[in-house]
């Protein structure tokens, strides 16, 4: 008889749920039964050694992933999904799944780095366009467009990783970890102004309902909305370039200098009252037949992680081989590519020698 091995039951949910499976697909996909796959998962039984190497072929993961530390799942009242009540369980639980993934990239790198502090307020008293007014003033922003959200965000202590392309239906999501660090999630498929506005709608929930609200639902999606908006195109800047019954040739103009949406921008110009509502549709109209409601011709490249790729280059200068990183993690180099922007550089011929630094080296990041 074939001894049992051990098997952390709250790993093999998550990489179940990480792989966007029902206990019934993964059943059908490993040839393991749905009553042993529930035994194994209340932790009341443990597989055999081919059992676990049919579950983790199944599940796409090395077998040292399903025997590491227990894992805690992420709450889903401390996400700020959208639409969550149109959102099905298993693109959710994916999502949620991959967040847990990537916070355990970031404690892999705490340990080994010295990471930029968090420093993101927490104003759930002001209204969106005072809070977004406030931290660019903590931050020391001004009026001015902003060059990089991903590296003013991480320059702040805010941990910023990529969403797996199977978690596509997702747009962007954030969360405080603990209630301490920040994390914000964002999905590669949009445009790199849509993408900046993500990263600043995932600011706004943060800023305004973090620790303090559930991070979603209507009322909190309008007002982290409302946040990006104000955050991206603050209102004296916006009204120092004299955009006053600004037609779309004038907004497309103005967009590259602030980097955002040709949409974004009418809609920020209405909500200051420089143009009336019918002249919002009629620009957003004339918009729309320029191809700028499903994208953004001409538009912006996408923004990627300074921090992560500090961590990298920091990682080759060291001589440590990224399949050291995966190792340590239990996943492989393809899963943690999927979560860090695609930024794990190609194996180079030879790299075996492995050090270890004496100290956590401090990453140091610009804003942007």
């Amino acid at each position: 008889m074939e001894m049992a091995v051990m098997l952390t039951s709250s790993r093999l949910i998550i990489a179940r749920k990480r792989r966007r499976m029902t206990l019934s697909k993964l059943s059908q996909q490993s040839g393991v039964s749905v009553r042993s796959l529930t035994a194994f998962e209340n932790g009341h039984k443990d597989p055999s050694h081919e059992t676990l190497v049919s579950l983790a072929s199944a599940l796409d993961l090395p077998m040292s992933f399903f025997s590491g530390p227990e894992i805690e799942e992420i709450e889903i009242d401390a996400l700020s999904f959208r639409a969550l009540s149109k959102m099905s369980a298993l693109d959710r639980d994916s999502a949620r799944s991959a967040g847990r993934l990537a916070i355990e990239i970031n404690q892999w790198m705490e340990e080994r780095f010295t990471l930029p502090k968090p420093d993101v307020p927490t104003l759930p008293h002001l209204s969106p366009e005072e809070a977004a007014e406030r931290v660019r003033a903590l931050w020391g922003l001004g009026e001015a467009p902003i060059p990089n959200m991903v590296h003013l965000l991480e320059s702040h202590g805010v941990r910023v990783f990529s969403l797996a392309a199977d978690c596509a239906t997702v747009d962007a999501f954030s969360l405080r970890w603990k209630e301490k660090t920040p994390f914000i999630f964002l999905n590669l498929e949009k445009s790199g102004e849509r993408g900046r506005f993500d990263a600043a709608h995932e600011l706004g929930h943060l800023v305004l309902h973090a620790a303090h609200r559930v991070p979603h639902g209507p009322e909190a999606e309008q007002e982290a909305q409302q946040f990006a908006s104000a955050f991206l195109m603050p209102r004296a800047g916006i009204l120092a370039q004299m955009l006053h019954n600004a037609d779309a040739r004038r907004i497309l103009s103005a967009k590259r200098k602030w980097k955002v949406a040709a949409v974004a921008l009418a809609y920020r110009l209405k909500d200051l009252g420089l143009i009336t509502d019918w002249g919002y549709r009629t620009t957003v109209k004339q918009l729309s037949q320029m191809g700028y409601r499903r994208g953004e011709p001409d538009g912006i490249v996408r923004e990627t992680s300074q921090l992560l790729n500090k961590v990298f280059t920091a990682l080759r200068s060291g001589r440590v081989p990224m399949s050291k990183m995966a190792d340590d993690l239990r996943i492989s180099v393809d899963e943690l590519n999927k979560h860090v922007f695609g930024l794990v550089p190609l194996v180079l011929d030879g790299e075996q020698e492995e050090r270890s630094f004496s100290s956590r080296p401090s990453l140091r990041l610009v804003s942007g």
